[in-house]
C-alpha cells in the first residue's frame, strides 16, 4: 500500500470536488482545474475528505497511486490559495517589464526577449525591487514550468552570478583566473 496514496485529502472550505467517470473536477475561489485519473486509480468524496484508492486488477496502478493523490492535493491548494514561484534577475542592465500577456526582458543580448505567458499565469513585479518577479497561478506544474522556462533564458553563471535565478537558489561561485605567483617567470 502506498503510504502517500493512502492518506486522505482534506477539502478546504469553499472548494467543491466532483468525481465523474474517472475525471476529477475541482472548483474554488481562484479557478477551476480538472484531472483525468490514470487507469487503475479511483477517487471518492466523503464529506470534506477525498480518498484516492487503487482499483483491483491493475498492475501499473501501484506506481501511480501516490502521484495521483499528490496531484489532487496540489489542485485543491491551487484553487483555494494558489501557487507561486519567485525569481530574481541579477546583472547590470538586466530588467523585466510585464506587459499584458507577455514579459519583455532585457538580458544582455543584442535584442530584447519577449516571453509569452500562458493562460492562467500572472507575473507580478515587486514595487521596491524591480528585479524580483513572482509567477502566480492555480496549476502548480504550470507555474513551475513557466519559472523554469524563464530561468533557462539566462541561467546564472558561476563567475559573476549574472542571470535569472530562483530567490531560494544558491549559486556556487567560482574564482576567476589567479594572478601569477610572485617570482615565477611570466609565460611568453
Amino acid at each position: 500500500m502506498s503510504r502517500i496514496g493512502a492518506r486522505a485529502i482534506g477539502i478546504t472550505q469553499g472548494v467543491t470536488v466532483e468525481v465523474k467517470s474517472g475525471v476529477v473536477r475541482i472548483k474554488g475561489s481562484k479557478g477551476e482545474l480538472s484531472y483525468t485519473l490514470p487507469t487503475g486509480i479511483g477517487a471518492d468524496v466523503d464529506g470534506a475528505v477525498l480518498h484516492v484508492k487503487r482499483l483491483a486488477g491493475h498492475d501499473g496502478a501501484r506506481a501511480l497511486h501516490g502521484l495521483a493523490r499528490s496531484i489532487l492535493q496540489n489542485m485543491i491548494i491551487g484553487v483555494s490559495q494558489g501557487h507561486e514561484r519567485k525569481l530574481e534577475i541579477v546583472g547590470v542592465g538586466y530588467k523585466a517589464q510585464p506587459k499584458g500577456k507577455s514579459l519583455a526582458l532585457s538580458l544582455g543580448f543584442s535584442h530584447p526577449v519577449d516571453f509569452a505567458l500562458p493562460d492562467g499565469i500572472e507575473v507580478v513585479q515587486d514595487e521596491k525591487n524591480k528585479n524580483l518577479l513572482t509567477i502566480r497561478g492555480t496549476d502548480k506544474q504550470l507555474v513551475g514550468q513557466v519559472s523554469a522556462n524563464l530561468r533557462s533564458l539566462r541561467p546564472p553563471e558561476p563567475y559573476k552570478g549574472k542571470g535569472i535565478r530562483y530567490t531560494d537558489e544558491t549559486v556556487r561561485r567560482k574564482p576567476g583566473k589567479a594572478a601569477a605567483a610572485k617570482g615565477a617567470p611570466a609565460a611568453a
